[in-house]
């Protein structure tokens, strides 16, 4: 059985994106648009992340703000499910907490 998940990026003349969507089908998710993608991929041989960060260049900074924060809590989230270290995982919230509140965003 597999499964997949699709993103398909427009790009302007100076391969700029302008306009991104994605498809998961066995989420039901068809041409779904998205201003921002932050993927991290696990290379084991290596021992290292690799990353494709893309936004359009109509993704508003304030947004931007509101996707790295919640990208963040999210990665806490995964961190503790992840490896069961509920104290750095409570330390990472701390930090998200700080974030949130130097760029006086709210939850």
């Amino acid at each position: 059985m597999n499964s997949e998940i699709k993103f398909n990026i427009q790009l302007d003349e100076n391969r700029v994106p302008e306009k991104l969507t994605w498809s998961a089908q066995d989420g039901g998710v068809q041409d779904e648009e998205a201003k921002a993608i932050m993927l991290s991929i696990w290379d084991s041989k290596a021992k290292e992340s690799m990353r494709i960060d893309l936004w359009t260049k109509d993704m508003p900074v304030d947004e931007m703000k509101i996707f790295f924060h919640q990208t963040l809590v999210a990665m806490s989230d995964t961190f503790k499910r992840a490896t069961d270290d509920e104290k750095m995982a409570d330390t990472m919230k701390d930090f998200c907490d700080y974030f949130a509140e130097k760029l006086e965003l709210t939850r």
